[in-house]
């Protein structure tokens, strides 16, 4: 017998795997190495993405085939790069985007070629990841299902896009389940042709000589993946298959870390027994994540993948089935579809449920990969399986090289403690056994979590039953996830339950002992003790509910529980904008749906971000950060870290001038002195040759530290009295006195007979850009600096780098390509890495890189602000709107960052679309211990919406008014001043409104929520109206201008430089099409490579929605010029062609290049005094309407149908504004309701990743989703009378916010007949939204959960 330690007995020691069709063999490389990383640093194939490594958010999707040990047969399967151990590829292949298709090439792939021409991609940082799990699934079944496509994309993340054209052109792949026809185009309102659609006769009526058109894109022209297409796909390799690579044995050693690889079934019992610490690995979703980010040591793994009998898989007669656990969660899937084929639902009830769960566990790429094993045995209390395996009573088969083989059942004595089981060390969980049904049996399992897909559970029941023939219970198992620190049954209730008949009685028997045996403490981990509670009552009372029903129990009612039935599996949508004018020139491209410039590559992965640039001898920078909020740094000990080899050093206080800080305001700490002030704050900084090297050695670095209570909440910083700057305020009433002398209106509220008071509260919300933050700086000669950095405000970064280090600003050049989202959150924070990166460099003389991993990311760099709204408004007897008082309470952070300016425009926008006949309002900036809040798009108008809206809401539902006829009577009307000064002209509230209302059929939507509410009890829907209104221009005066530098060159092509960045909104396709009408040339002429301040000096950050406003001015402005320089040429060669006329200049010695410069109006508000001026120049007006289901026992919610009408003026480009729009509604859906910023009582930041902290997913867009550009509607003061776009459309995801309320305010009415207002904060979480339907479930007074907070 070999020593399976000894790794000359295994059949190879040497890594041997295929990529993109290449032979890889690696003898030096550490086996705790992602692959992911594998690919970008060693291979340098930088399509695959790196976004959270963690595997939740599929940026780093690949494909991974193998010879199935247990059939002998090619698969092909998705994979999180991310997550998979380099050596967990030995004998595989792996295929990345750049092996499907290249620009460079000049072949794309049929994916690839649709979802660009689709307008599928924004910033593009996600787009290779959907690619390849669209390539995936292609590769397995080439004409797939709608359904299949959608369970493809689970785990794929986007945050531009809002998913709907990346649904769109992936569905175009679908077959027909009725014709078996592929559907090429998709669906307009249910049908192909144009003209059919439920908006009516306004979709297709023609103004003049401009027809309306009802969908961007037509990819009925793309290549179909035909069969010849799919015979051309890398094929398997030949020396794979043909040496048997899936039956050899390997092993390899590097770094301290042994990875062991048997194929026989004895030999891994026998590594287990003389390594019984070794941790066995599989999907890798936990320990790659403590490898990551807990820095664990691993001196040796156990990968049991490609032992056969692991994958075993059979019938136990009259048992069960029997299933290795080598078996991924996809392998578990497929088998449990098929027993339940062939056996027949009436024994496979519980397979039926375990498939049903399988779904919504994790995202396909993991269950690809992860093992039941490694489920069973990290023993999670919130596990969405264990609780299925305790309730069936199924089983496990252990074995031990000492003691054998034994089976145990998974029942209340399996799991000892939190994370802890009864299996030894030396033993392998061989296979799970999993019963039939038995007859008269029942079996149902329910899950809720913060999101449907791709989410952790917050609670998961699982309820057996057997009952004899009189309906008496024989048998009664109820498990629950959540509950505990260990999957746990019931045994209390199942106990009392036992012997009972199965009628009313019995649940309130059931749901008394529930309350008491499930009762959880107010500071229990994780938080939410009384929605917990409640959904484990209500997952038995849906289990109550479906038992008698099948029973057909007289005097239960029959009560479906299940929302979203009636959602479509495929895309009901329209995208309404208008044609050019008849004869407008073929090659001006302004006013045509062009796709985005860099759309090809983005989805081929040669669209190139800061971290794809690969720098010879750089370092590498991590940060060394707090581990608390608030408190004193005493000492630090850096001795530990600079032992670890590949460590050069670190900087701290000591390397930063004295008093020299960050900022606008200069109140940031480079690096903390002393005073710590939040937590994961920046202490210290390692820097390495390596990226993980430095954070393997930050973590070394031991730190001194003494503890001080911190200020966290909003409640907390008014007590304390303590704010980042003074209040600011507006009055109404000093606009009437033309002078400014007068004073302000002092309002007697006394004599108004109807007032409404009121406050609520609004969460934060993370950027979740897709690329972290990253910066690189080159150090060159006489203090040169050559700095890149994934940053929107590139002129900031250069001031700050200036003042940071004393450097003039020429030395300096700052530079950015593209970056993968931004949102506001890369505007004032990008001198948080650059300045630490070029202290480096100077210091060291090489180049240094820093990039954020998303963990740390979400730490630093703060969110859109949280705000309490506290309002008092009066109106008089026909509902209209006397006197507003509202006050803004923003939770800023410790420093002042952007607050000001969010502030100042939440106060401005705190009337939304409304006219008050006076209005005071104030705004208040909290300074807490958390890390600076800064800009997000919409930069706190949002906010003030939302107080608004929420205030309408409560005088409607107070005085038992209708609430959409009280807000069409306060509308403003053209011309009408706004509190804060500002007349508004082309005010299109009204007609965005009524095209809005007949559009979406609101009216007779409304009365079929109303029937439908009637007829069930535990489904509620709600339809809602928001409006919405969006000043454009930034609030500083200075900031809205902008430059450009546009160069001819001798062959006729044009360089275009502008003060903007590229962040995904299409801002460069934008520029390029108005250079190329301005210039009257065809758009392929024009080009741009990047922004830079050697290009563009004092460049504006890009923001504010104003980047095509400003930017679009200034390239016109430099294109008149050298058009004026042109016309003498064209004049004399009239005949010539663009190229003759620029040769020409060139030869009479004309120039060729020319800077340009644009402004934008604005007029200062005096926020101090409190009075109004014109501020903006323009406003964008907008409506949504929203439909939503709710389940009223769970809070789960779906939304079923979105409409909106966008006044955006005469689009430049309505491919580009309607993404953006789309765009923007989803992130402010996801603000609205599932994200959630969770943060300790002690100012511990908890949510720090997509494990923790949900955005939307593609599950969550609705599948009915129409947008309309609104007609006729010409903008004077701005480029080619066009609109800003990027931040207005995000307030309107609130309306899904106040449909829910609407449905939950139903319920309420129906449940307790309570019809007065209640206070609903958002986010409309699952909890919020169980919570806001009271009911007999609700017990006790609303407990105060002391495990998070509301900040």
């Amino acid at each position: 017998m070999h020593d399976v330690l000894e790794l000359e007995s295994y059949d190879s020691k040497i890594l041997v795997f295929y990529v993109n069709g290449k032979r890889v063999e690696e003898k030096d490389v550490d086996p705790k190495m992602t692959l992911a990383t594998y690919l970008r640093d060693k291979l340098k194939l930088t399509g695959t993405k790196i976004g959270c490594n963690e595997g939740g958010c599929g940026a780093c999707t690949v494909m991974i085939s193998q010879i199935a040990v247990e059939t002998g047969k090619i698969q092909h399967f998705s994979a999180n790069a991310c997550l998979m151990p380099i050596c967990g590829v030995y004998g595989k292949a792996v295929t990345t985007v750049e092996g499907i298709g290249s620009v460079a090439k000049g072949r794309l792939h049929p994916i690839q070629e649709r979802l660009a021409n689709a307008h599928g991609s924004q910033c593009g940082f996600c787009t290779p990841g959907f690619v390849m799990a669209m390539y995936s699934l292609l590769r397995n079944t080439p004409n797939p299902t709608i359904k299949q496509i959608n369970e493809s994309l689970q785990g794929n993340l986007c945050r531009c896009t809002g998913y709907r054209p990346i649904l769109e052109a992936f569905y175009s792949f679908a077959i027909d389940q009725e014709s078996g026809m592929v559907n090429a185009t998709p669906e307009i309102n249910g049908n192909a042709e144009e003209g059919a659609c439920g908006m009516g006769e306004n979709c297709c009526k023609n103004e003049g000589n401009r027809k309306q058109k009802l969908k961007l894109s037509d990819l009925s022209s793309c290549a179909d993946y035909t069969k010849e297409l799919q015979a051309q796909e890398l094929i398997f390799p030949a020396e794979l298959k043909l040496h048997n690579f899936e039956k050899q044995s390997f092993a390899y050693e590097h770094c301290h870390t042994k990875w062991y690889q048997p194929t026989k079934y004895e030999d891994l019992l026998t590594l287990k027994r003389v390594l019984p610490h070794a941790r066995l690995i599989s999907g890798n979703s936990e320990l790659a994540i403590e490898l990551k980010f807990r820095f664990i040591d691993l001196p040796a793994v156990i990968n049991p993948r490609q032992i056969a009998e692991l994958h075993e898989k059979r019938i136990l007669e009259n048992v069960g089935v029997y299933m290795g656990t080598g078996m991924s969660l996809s392998d578990i899937d497929r088998y449990m579809l098929e027993v339940i084929e062939n056996q027949g639902k009436e024994k496979c009830g519980i397979f039926e449920k375990v498939h049903e769960m399988l779904h919504w566990f994790a995202g396909i790429h993991v269950r690809n990969v992860a093992s039941i094993a490694g489920n069973i045995a990290t023993a999670s209390p919130i596990s969405d399986l264990n609780p299925i395996w305790m309730a069936a009573n199924a089983k496990i088969v252990l074995d031990s090289d000492a003691r054998g083989e034994q089976i145990l059942p998974i029942d209340q004595n399996f799991f000892l403690g939190y994370r802890k089981t009864v299996i030894e060390a030396d033993q392998i969980l061989k296979a799970i056994i999993v019963p039939f049904t038995k007859p008269n049996s029942y079996f149902e399992a329910y899950k809720q979590a913060q999101r449907r897909e791709d989410d952790i559970a917050i609670v998961t029941g699982a309820f057996y039953l057997e009952l004899d023939k009189e309906n008496i219970v024989d048998v009664c198992r109820i498990s629950y996830g959540g509950m505990a620190p260990v999957t746990k049954l019931a045994l209390k209730t199942m106990e009392q339950l036992k012997g009972k008949k199965w009628d009313k009685r019995i649940l309130e028997v059931a749901l008394n002992s529930l309350n008491d045996e499930m009762k959880l403490p107010s500071n229990v981990p994780g938080g939410m003790a009384q929605y917990r509670l409640t959904l484990a009552k209500s997952f038995f009372y849906k289990f109550f509910l479906k038992v008698s029903n099948d029973l057909g129990i007289v005097g239960i009612d029959s009560h479906q529980t299940r929302i979203g039935l009636d959602i479509p599996e495929g895309l009901i949508a329209t995208q309404v904008y208008q044609e050019v004018k008849e004869g407008q020139k073929i090659e001006d491209p302004v006013g045509r749906p062009i796709k985005h410039v860099s759309g090809d590559r983005h989805t081929t992965g040669e669209a190139l971000y800061l971290d794809d640039i690969q720098v010879p001898d750089c370092l590498h920078l991590a940060y060394v950060m707090s581990p608390i909020s608030c408190g004193t740094l005493n000492s630090i000990d850096y001795s530990k870290a600079l032992e670890i080899d590949g460590v050069i050093g670190y900087i701290d206080a000591n390397d930063v001038a004295k008093g020299v800080k960050l900022g606008h305001h200069s109140d940031t700490p480079i690096f903390v002195a002393d005073k710590i002030t939040y937590h994961g704050q920046p202490i210290a900084a390692i820097y390495a040759t390596d990226h993980e090297i430095a954070r393997k050695a930050a973590s070394l670095v031991k730190l001194d530290i003494s503890r001080e209570t911190p200020i966290v909440t909003i409640e907390d910083a008014l007590k304390a009295d303590t704010f980042v700057a003074p209040h600011f305020k507006i009055h109404s009433s000093l606009l009437e006195n033309e002078n400014g002398n007068g004073e302000r209106k002092i309002v007697d509220w006394k004599i108004y007979n109807r007032i409404t008071e009121g406050s609520i509260e609004m969460g934060g919300q993370e950027h979740f850009y897709l690329e972290t933050q990253q910066c690189l700086v080159y150090p060159n000669e006489n203090d040169e600096l050559e700095v890149i950095i994934s940053n929107q405000g590139i002129n900031d970064v250069h001031i700050e780098l200036a003042k940071c280090l004393s450097i003039p600003q020429h030395k300096i050049v700052v530079k950015v390509k593209r970056i993968g989202g931004g949102f506001g959150g890369k505007e004032s924070t990008g001198a948080i890495l650059a300045v630490p990166a070029a202290i480096v460099a100077r210091k060291t003389g090489k180049p240094a890189k820093i990039k954020l991993e998303r963990f740390d990311d979400m730490a630093i760099t703060g969110t859109r602000h949280p705000f309490r709204l506290d309002y008092k408004v009066a109106i008089d007897e026909n509902g209209k709107f006397l006197d507003m008082e509202f006050t803004c309470n923003a939770n800023c952070g410790h420093t002042v960052d952007l607050s000001m300016g969010v502030m100042q425009r939440a106060m401005v926008h705190a009337d939304n679309v409304y006219k008050f006949g006076n209005a005071d309002i104030y705004g208040r900036m909290c300074r807490t211990n958390l890390s600076s809040n800064t800009a997000f798009r919409g930069f706190g108008g949002p906010q003030g919406m939302f107080g608004t809206e929420t205030m309408v809401k409560h005088i409607a539902e107070q005085f038992d008014l209708d609430i959409d006829h009280l807000r069409e009577i306060n509308f403003y009307d053209e011309g009408e001043c706004t509190p804060f000064g500002m007349h508004l002209r082309q005010c299109n509230v009204r007609r965005t409104w009524e095209e809005c209302r007949v559009n979406s059929e609101y009216d007779k939507r409304k009365k079929d929520v109303e029937k439908y509410n009637k007829e069930n009890k535990y489904r509620k829907r709600g339809i809602y109206l928001t409006p919405t209104k969006f000043g454009i221009g930034f609030g500083l005066k200075q900031l809205n201008q902008a430059g450009a530098l546009v160069m001819i060159y001798t062959d006729g092509s044009v360089l275009v430089s502008h003060a903007g960045m590229e962040m995904g909104q299409g801002l460069h396709t934008k520029m390029l099409q108005v250079a190329a009408r301005c210039l009257q040339i065809p758009i392929e002429k024009v080009h741009i490579n990047n922004s830079a301040t050697d290009k563009v000096p004092n460049a504006s950050a890009t923001a504010a929605s104003v980047g095509s406003d400003m930017n679009g001015l200034a390239v016109q402005n430099a294109c008149e010029q050298l058009n004026q320089r042109l016309e003498q040429f064209k004049k004399a060669n009239p005949e010539g062609k663009w190229e003759d006329w620029v040769r020409q200049a060139y030869v009479d010695r004309v120039s060729l290049s020319a800077t340009g410069f644009g402004i934008i109006h604005h007029e200062p508000v005096d926020f101090f005094n409190g009075k109004g001026a014109e501020l903006f120049g323009y406003c964008v007006y907008g409506t949504a309407c929203c439909e939503v289901e709710i389940d009223c026992l769970t809070g789960d919610h779906h939304l079923l149908r979105t409409d909106i009408v966008m006044d955006i003026g005469e689009s430049l480009n309505p491919a580009i504004d309607i993404g953006q729009i789309e765009g923007a509604f989803i992130q402010g859906y996801g603000l609205f309701t599932m994200e959630e910023i969770k943060i300790r009582p002690d100012g511990i930041r908890l949510t720090r990743g997509p494990g923790t902290y949900k955005i939307p997913s593609a599950d969550d867009a609705p599948r009915h989703f129409n947008v309309s550009l609104l007609s006729g509607s010409s903008n004077k003061m701005a480029i080619f009378s066009s609109k800003a776009v990027g931040e207005p459309p995000l307030f309107l995801g609130s309306c899904v916010f106040f449909a829910i309320r609407e449905a939950c305010r139903a319920y309420r009415i129906e449940e307790l007949g309570k019809h007065e207002y209640f206070v609903m904060n958002s986010p409309a979480t699952a909890e919020r939204i169980r919570m806001a339907c009271e009911d007999g479930f609700l017990t006790g007074e609303m407990q105060k959960s002391d495990w998070t907070i509301t900040v």
